[in-house]
């Protein structure tokens, strides 16, 4: 029997989702269901073959996996209502919702249900998320299906619920971090003497490139920078002017700001 999942919320996050699962071949279109109190902007989706509608109970009575993707204000109000069908023995419930504890969840749908907590980022929309993952009350093999359902969006890693915070740090700022890095770096670029367009082709993919290297071959970047950096070279040069700047301590004072800001907002 093939997997059918509910995808409750039809906004970015959870169009992004369905269509990534679906391009990716891990699910067929048939078997996604995407709800949304307007199933009229899911066209897209819909000419994608995907099922549309509007009723999250009727969605998730025909499915075994339930992704909340709905604001946080709405989390109450959707979640009880499809609690009535929800069921124990049938389904899995993971939120992607920002700031939504497991122990919250649990307070409106009981002990009994699995739940998955994920956290991606914006690159979800290209199937290039970082996705960290946390569950409750899950089996080894919910876990697998959950692990292998994000890697097709991009990679996922388990972690501990206590690091979401965190996570949301490292992994959903961490993106407007590295966009910052990038515009400095096609600002230098048309200084020195390219045009806007061309500085910012090579800026990116440089970036993109760098960080595939740490994923391919698992290396530190140090490693790698060792590999650029030669004797009285320009690449030191920079980088050693950088570090008088402050480069590396404003990051990470950057990081850690953030993260007092979530801590202590909560």
């Amino acid at each position: 029997m093939k997997t059918k999942i509910a995808i409750i919320g039809g906004g970015n996050l959870g169009a992004a989702m369905a269509e990534g699962l679906v391009d990716s071949g891990f699910v067929a279109a048939e078997n996604i269901t995407v709800t949304r109190r307007n199933p009229a902007l899911l066209q897209t989706l819909k000419q994608k073959g995907i099922q549309t509608g509007s009723d999250n109970a009727a969605a998730v009575s025909n499915a075994s996996w339930v992704v909340l993707a709905v604001k946080p204000f709405q989390v109450k109000e959707v979640l009880t209502g499809i609690l009535p069908v929800l069921d124990p023995a049938k389904h899995v419930l993971v939120s992607v919702v920002t700031g939504l504890w497991i122990k919250d969840i649990k307070e409106i749908v009981g002990d009994r249900i699995p739940v998955f907590r994920a956290m991606p980022n914006t690159a979800i929309a290209i199937q290039q998320s970082m996705t960290c993952i946390c569950a409750e009350n899950a089996s080894q093999e919910q876990i697998g299906y959950a692990s292998r359902l994000f890697d097709q969006l991009g990679r996922s890693v388990f972690i501990e619920e206590k690091l979401m915070d965190a996570a949301t740090v490292l992994g959903a700022c961490g993106t407007a971090y590295a966009m910052r890095y990038i515009r400095a770096n096609i600002q230098g670029g048309i200084e020195i003497g390219f045009s806007a367009a061309t500085a910012s082709l090579i800026a990116a993919q440089t970036v993109k490139g760098a960080a595939e290297l740490l994923l391919t071959k698992n290396t530190h970047p140090e490693q790698e920078i060792d590999k650029v950096t030669t004797p009285k070279g320009c690449t030191i040069a920079g980088l050693n002017e950088m570090e008088h700047q402050g480069f590396s301590s404003s990051l990470i004072k950057g990081v850690v700001t953030s993260y007092r800001k979530i801590v202590n907002d909560m």
